[in-house]
């Protein structure tokens, strides 16, 4: 199955899941294209492709948003990848005046324990005082049929280049969270991130914060994904190590210090693949084992 088929499978098992009518059926269509679908949206005239029908009414998602956020609600569906062990539907809850939320909604054990734990996690910070991070906020958290719904605050994001000294303040903020027990993030890659108008950076799904962590755990992760987008695995792991150093040295750690913190979120990542039973970037033994070896056999 393409990727377009499974998103659009994913969606019609979504749309059942939050619009299980009866009501009035209203017309949405798959944006930018039915080959291309990432989004759902209320028709327009000018859309390309065929008319999805979806139900209105007392039973949907909408009208239980439009109660918890205290205005009419009306929905836009990003439209998921299907492959992804931590998949949930996420939409756009747009108000007479705009954009009122971002909405995850809990669907599986795991799903509704990973909102549980964002949930917490931005409680926690609306109570400390950030500088350089600014976080979305909780506007709902509650249940609906079965599902956990988490309302979020939108973040006004603008894309481009992050100056690095603003990363590096961030991920040392974040590590500071906690007090003396260092934090991170736990998914600080470029999507998950934007710089701010007032030059603050602006960062969301706090779903894997955790403490008890290495100093530079953050650092390591958003260099990691971006090489990721050029290389194999593999190849990406190793310039992990071979990179740790620069990467690390803002945060105060020496050579040996780098490569032992790069190495040990390496393997972070892979044990978080293997307790969610999903191996994104292939078998540990194809793209972990090789770089640890080598190390060892340095040491």
């Amino acid at each position: 199955m393409n990727d377009a088929r499974a998103r659009l499978r994913y969606l019609g098992e979504t749309l059942d899941l939050l619009f299980p009518g009866p009501g009035r059926a209203r017309p949405y269509s798959v944006l930018p294209h039915p080959l291309l679908p990432r989004r759902l949206v209320p028709r327009a005239w000018w859309h390309p492709g065929g008319k999805i029908m979806v139900p209105s009414g007392e039973a949907t998602i909408e009208t239980y948003l439009s109660e918890a956020l205290g205005t009419p609600i009306r929905a836009v569906l990003h439209v998921r990848p299907a492959r992804r062990v931590n998949r949930k539907p996420i939409l756009e809850a747009h108000a007479p005046d705009g954009l009122a939320a971002y909405v995850k909604i809990g669907d599986t054990d795991r799903a509704r324990e990973l909102i549980a734990d964002e949930a917490r996690t931005l409680d926690l910070l609306a109570g400390v005082p950030l500088k350089t991070v600014v976080p979305p906020a909780v506007l709902h958290h509650g249940s609906w049929r079965g599902l956990s719904v988490l309302a979020l605050s939108p973040l006004p994001v603008r894309r481009g280049r992050i100056p690095a000294d603003l990363l590096v303040d961030a991920v040392g903020e974040i590590s500071r969270i906690s007090g003396p027990e260092h934090a991170w993030h736990g998914d600080f890659a470029p999507w998950n991130i934007a710089r701010g108008a007032d030059g603050r950076l602006l960062v969301w799904d706090w779903e894997r914060f955790a403490t008890g962590v290495p100093l530079g755990f953050d650092a390591v992760h958003h260099f990691f994904q971006r090489a990721l987008r050029r290389a194999a695995p593999v190849t990406a792991a190793r310039a992990c190590l071979a990179q740790a150093l620069p990467v690390l040295a803002p945060f105060g750690l020496s050579a040996a210090e780098a490569r032992l913190t790069a190495i040990r979120y390496l393997i972070t990542l892979a044990d978080r693949h293997a307790a969610d039973g999903h191996t994104p970037l292939g078998p540990p033994g194809h793209w972990l084992n090789p770089v640890v070896d080598f190390q060892e056999a340095l040491t």
